[in-house]
């Protein structure tokens, strides 16, 4: 099977993980972390590198132009057939990105920083949402069967290396979570009754969350000015590099006592 073919195979496989039980319960979650998140990233253009599931992952940006990048291109409003490693847009050209588990199922995730530092704008905003390994998520990815399914076939990055990734790129990191503390299980009624989880999750052990999200902004690189070295003229000021005296010195011999 070619490349792109299979590339496409693991979307296709990546959605019809996202519309099972578990999979949208999990995308209610992100859903709902993101409309925390996108009202405060302002700017014009924004774009989710990937779809995964139905969801509208993006309903509450206010950028009033929003694209989605996908390599399966189906069609619809807005969509561009594109792979987040090559994107076809022009430099600087984008506000805000969103990459919802794209860096767990792409080819080369440094590629695709690289690009989503190319398409930023200075002071524009990338959102990041991954699987965090060190999890209940991360021992289920462990011990599966080879050949992996989805989503047990993503790389399941630390959190710790995504920061450094987007430091090197001069990122700044605004903004972080970890949530949904659930066990991976299909049985939809019974992950339903494990909901207080979550809540005993971001109390007691909120490193080992089933999902990380980042956000951060292109840092702009300012120029330093260099200081100025003054140097006096003395062949122009002549006598007036002297200061003047405020009251007349009288030598201590001229002095005369008073009677």
């Amino acid at each position: 099977m070619r490349e792109e073919d299979s590339c496409a195979a693991l979307r296709r496989q990546l959605c019809a993980w996202f519309d099972s039980p578990l999979g949208r319960s999990l995308q209610a979650h992100e859903a709902n972390r993101l409309r925390s998140v996108f009202p405060h990233l302002y700017g014009t253009v924004a774009a989710q590198l990937g779809r995964i599931g139905q969801l509208d992952l993006m309903d509450s940006c206010i950028a009033p132009t929003r694209i989605l990048a996908d390599s399966l291109g189906e069609p619809g409003a807005c969509v561009v057939r594109a792979h987040p490693e090559e994107l076809p847009f022009d430099s600087k050209s984008m506000d805000v990105l969103l990459l919802p588990h794209t860096l767990d199922f792409c080819e080369d995730p440094h590629q695709v920083l690289r690009e989503v530092s190319r398409v930023l704008r200075p002071e524009g905003h990338v959102v990041i949402v991954g699987f965090n390994p060190i999890s209940l998520w991360g021992f289920r990815r462990l011990i599966a069967r080879r050949p992996r399914t989805a989503p047990w076939c993503g790389k399941f990055f630390r959190l710790a290396r995504i920061k450094d990734w987007l430091a090197l790129l001069d990122f700044e990191t605004t903004h972080g979570s970890l949530f949904y503390y659930r066990p991976p299980l299909q049985k939809e009624g019974f992950m339903e009754r494990l909901h207080f989880l979550d809540k005993m999750g971001d109390r007691w052990w909120p490193m080992t969350a089933a999902v990380y999200l980042v956000v951060a902004k292109k840092r702009v690189l300012g120029v330093t000015p260099l200081p100025l070295s003054w140097k006096t003229n003395r062949r122009f000021l002549g006598s007036a590099t002297q200061p003047a005296a405020r009251g007349i010195v009288v030598p201590f011999h001229r002095r005369v006592k008073l009677s």
